[in-house]
């Protein structure tokens, strides 16, 4: 299976939503990720519900939809009606993170686990089975435009032997400060589904930048 790439909406023109999406519809890219903040769990604001419905309108390509919010188990259903085809909690913010993912997929969603940089992969050996997607934040969550932790390499390495070992089927994304520095290495590694937020829509050519990840 090839490298997903899923361009985060978070470093996009907010002004000119509707271009931007039309971008990644024609690009190379096979996901829309979409961080969606509160400010309490993470010390910044993105946008809300009435954007997420913006730009499920015009988006052709699932929504990858990121929530670093508290008490997340609020807003599920809600999200599942906007369109979400995967729908990430963090493990830290979760206190039954079981009933969590189990009422994300009666939603008919594919459930996501993000993990903190400072999270260890252990944390996930009781549920492994029970997830579609682990997210490794490689950057602090909260702002784009980071640079990447290389202490993500080896978090990569334990988690693709923690999926072995379980016979798991979770795809492993790497979410913050990736470029064409590392996304081969990510890869090689066992990563499935690379976020890109700031390297795609800073460059001069978004659908190139998108391309040069598709084929690391």
């Amino acid at each position: 299976m090839s490298v997903k790439i899923a361009p985060s909406i978070l470093a996009a023109d907010f002004a000119n939503l509707e271009r931007d999406s039309k971008m990644i519809n024609t690009s190379a890219a096979d996901w829309f990720h979409i961080d969606i903040m509160d400010g309490v769990f993470v010390p910044n604001i993105s946008f809300g519900m009435p954007v997420l419905k913006a730009i499920q309108e015009h988006a052709t390509k699932p929504l990858d939809v990121h929530l670093m919010i508290i008490d997340p188990d609020r807003y599920i259903e809600t999200f599942a009606s906007l369109g979400a085809a995967v729908l990430t909690v963090h493990y830290e913010a979760c206190h039954h993170l079981h009933r969590s993912i189990q009422k994300i997929k009666s939603c008919g969603m594919k459930a996501g686990v993000a993990l903190n940089p400072h999270t260890p992969i252990q944390s996930l050996e009781a549920i492994i089975n029970d997830i579609d997607l682990v997210c490794l934040m490689s950057v602090n969550p909260g702002f784009g435009g980071q640079s990447f932790i290389e202490n993500t390499f080896e978090k990569v390495e334990q988690l693709k032997s923690l999926i072995h070992s379980k016979n798991a089927q979770c795809l492993i994304e790497i979410d913050g400060g990736v470029t064409d520095q590392n996304a081969s290495k990510l890869i090689s590694l066992g990563a499935d589904v690379l976020v890109a937020g700031n390297y795609v829509f800073k460059s001069k050519d978004p659908h190139s930048t998108i391309q040069l990840l598709k084929e690391a």
